[in-house]
């Protein structure tokens, strides 16, 4: 596990970190055979850029993120030893399986965050639930800490779900940060965000540290980071990319770390 990300001695010491999440780069690439955009140079790029982190999300299907991708990915931060490598998605589908052979080649991967969706969903649309979920996720939580991993779970921002998350020995949790999206600059913007900032207190008061992810972009990450404490990680994807069609990768990655430090200022 990286010290420099999870221990907070680094410079950047009470800011939040960006994980890049790329599987929409992957999606592209997968509409043709020729190898184009290539996931691993992209990579580079955001790492080259600032990026503290890259997030894939490989799913049954391999609609996206490619059992080679994780592989490749792991090898490439290998170079880039102060950086972090998250991987999400179902553990009761294959996450596991991926995140066993990394263990096994000695290969990088700091991170495990279990995320609830099905085999059908477009993209993740709730977190856990407590107790519901407790019995079949504790033997893979216990699982990955055994393999010397950081295990985040996927929650909704529900004050009352946090101890449970905690007690199933999670270090952090994943806000999930859509509802966040959905309001920001309308009227109940003010009520949902109350809502996020008293999940994370509650997290924290548990033990948990905290990250966050899902529909974050320019206009409304710093305002979330402001109002919302603790927050140590932010993963990004689906935004982040669509504004590197116009901006650049490079200068997009860039203007998110810019946001976070403007949510510091």
């Amino acid at each position: 596990m990286n010290p420099l990300v999870t221990a907070g001695l680094d410079p950047r010491r009470g800011h939040t970190a960006l994980s890049v999440n790329l599987n929409k780069v992957a999606l592209l690439r997968n509409t043709r055979t020729i190898g184009i955009p290539s996931v691993t140079r992209a990579a580079t790029i955001a790492l080259e850029a600032g990026a503290h982190g890259i997030t894939v999300h490989p799913r049954p299907d391999q609609r996206h993120i490619r059992p080679h991708d994780v592989i490749e990915l792991a090898e490439l931060l290998q170079a880039w030893p102060q950086r972090e490598y998250n991987i999400e998605g179902n553990p009761f589908h294959d996450l596991m399986d991926e995140v066993r052979g990394l263990v096994r080649r000695a290969l990088p991967v700091h991170q495990v965050t279990f995320v609830p969706d099905s085999v059908e969903q477009s993209t993740s649309d709730h977190g856990w639930r407590f107790p519901q979920d407790a019995a079949r996720l504790a033997p893979l939580v216990a699982e990955a800490r055994d393999l010397g991993l950081r295990v985040s779970l996927f929650m909704d921002p529900e004050p009352a779900q946090m101890a449970a998350a905690r007690e199933l020995g999670a270090e952090r949790v994943e806000l999930y940060t859509e509802s966040y999206a959905g309001a920001h600059g309308g009227p109940e913007a003010g009520a949902v965000l109350a809502g996020f900032t008293a999940a994370a207190q509650a997290a924290l008061a548990a033990g948990l540290e905290l990250n966050a992810g899902h529909d974050l972009n320019r206009a409304n990450l710093a305002d979330f980071l402001r109002a919302v404490p603790g927050v140590l990680e932010v993963s990004i994807g689906h935004a982040l990319i669509a504004d590197a069609l116009e901006l650049g990768l490079a200068e997009t990655v860039r203007d998110y770390l810019r946001c976070i430090h403007i949510a510091y200022a």
